[in-house]
């Protein structure tokens, strides 16, 4: 793909539009940029990009296509929706309009593997990273996990890897997107005021197999109804793992251990009681990394030798500190309602639940139901708050309350707390209404249990 002298319009600028628009400076091509918002807002931003000669227009979209001349592609960035109108009025001039995955992966030469989910996506993608890194692979570890894909791509080589996080926010932007082993962890309801109906939010996710062959892999959990009835007519060759089942072939746990049945040969990976990260959830996202690693050639002894060091992700079931025997756990990264869930189902002690934030859609009676007697209180903050109370009260859930937000949600837990309790920020929604993101909320969440430790 020759970029050189085409003009190039970037639509959201976003964490990933810095590194996109510098990756296609550096392709010789012309940029114009378009954000709704203003440069005010978006200081930080340009000021990353000052050494760097491009078209900006800002806090609105263009009313007039034209004023842009000849626009020969347009990269808009996950977290634009397709169907506004400025993005339909590009699309009737027939102009090519993908993601930055997409153009990421026109000029990446490395192998992909790609993993989507609702739930599991970082962990899943740093454990799989690091798995390849501790065989001796040279290893990316790029997309939604922090990294642009694009600042890589041109780095990358035949004989690398590159492990991929991708969201359904992303995926709807692929057009010829082709990784070598793609996987889907689980489905459950999530970004619906995005994607409006589950089908929409089941059919982005499906997009990361849509252009695998026989020579590719589809990594599948088995646990799940809707990844295996929605994977019957893939093209690439299957390979499911399973939790709860033993399986005619591929990765399971039988007698406590990891078992890869592969073309009639089985490997007994690690003991169950061995892998590092805590939780069931934790325990799918290993088999599932194990299935990739797998296939993509690395031995069942270097995979297990990563299982039994890796320590899980910031921001994901993160211990942060005890105080006077009280557990502090950071999940900030529990963005909906089943990760949090799984969240309350890897914690044995009393639970002081935190939760709340930006509505994504969702709905509240699983999340209340998970309860189960652990969770002690519940402190809602942020624009769910009163849907989470609600729901509480109408399921007979007295011991919640609503506060005015995360800071004084954590001064009451531990008001409260007894020893051997635990305070697990789990929101179960975004973190958007209060915080630029969920990375941001947790470290506000340390920041603010560190600052205990003398009270």
């Amino acid at each position: 793909m020759n970029l050189k002298n085409k003009t190039v319009l970037v639509i959201g600028l976003a964490v990933t539009g810095i590194p996109l628009v510098k990756t296609l400076l550096k392709l010789g091509a012309d940029v114009i940029v378009n954000d709704l918002r203003s440069e005010k807002d978006l200081k930080d931003s340009l000021k990353q990009l000052e050494a760097h000669e491009f078209q900006h227009i800002l806090g609105k979209h263009p009313e007039d296509i034209d004023q842009l001349g000849e626009i020969d592609l347009v990269v808009v960035s996950p977290g634009v929706p397709l169907e506004i109108p400025f993005i339909k009025a590009l699309r009737e001039r027939d102009l090519e309009i993908i993601g930055e995955i997409e153009l990421a992966y026109r000029f990446n030469k490395a192998p992909i593997v790609a993993i989507t989910g609702t739930n599991g996506k970082t962990t899943t993608t740093a454990l799989t990273g690091e798995i390849f890194k501790n065989a001796s692979k040279n290893t990316f570890v790029v997309g939604n996990i922090g990294v642009a894909a694009i600042s890589k791509a041109l780095e990358t080589t035949s004989e690398d890897v590159v492990v991929m996080e991708i969201s359904s926010f992303q995926l709807e932007s692929t057009v010829d997107f082709h990784p070598k082993a793609a996987a889907i962890l689980n489905l459950t309801p999530d970004h619906l005021n995005r994607h409006k109906t589950m089908e929409n939010y089941i059919k982005a996710k499906f997009n990361i197999f849509e252009n695998q062959n026989a020579n590719d892999y589809a990594v599948i959990n088995h646990d799940d109804e809707l990844c295996r009835s929605h994977s019957e007519n893939l093209k690439a060759q299957k390979i499911y793992f399973s939790r709860k089942h033993l399986l005619n072939q591929g990765v399971f746990v039988e007698d406590n251990n990891i078992v890869i049945l592969h073309n009639k040969k089985r490997h007994r990976v690690m003991a169950i009681k061995d892998i590092k990260m805590l939780g069931n959830h934790n325990l799918e996202n290993a088999l599932a990394a194990t299935a990739m690693a797998f296939v993509m050639g690395i031995s069942p002894e270097n995979i297990a030798e990563t299982l039994k060091t890796f320590q899980g992700v910031e921001h994901r079931m993160e211990h942060v500190i005890t105080i006077k025997e009280i557990d502090f756990v950071n999940d900030s990264k529990g963005t909906n309602v089943d990760a949090a869930i799984k969240a309350i189902e890897a914690i044995d002690t009393p639970i002081i639940l935190l939760a709340g934030g930006q509505d994504k859609g969702s709905e509240f009676h699983d999340f209340i139901q998970a309860f189960h007697g652990k969770v002690k209180h519940v402190f809602a903050y942020g624009e769910t708050a009163g849907t989470i109370y609600e729901t509480a009260k109408k399921m007979s859930y007295d011991n919640v309350n609503i506060v005015e937000d995360l800071e004084k949600a954590v001064i009451e837990a531990y008001t409260i707390a007894k020893a051997k309790d635990t305070i697990l920020l789990s929101p179960a929604c975004a973190s958007w209404d209060m915080y630029k993101n969920f990375e941001e909320r947790g470290n506000h969440f340390k920041n603010i249990v560190l600052s205990l430790r003398g009270v």
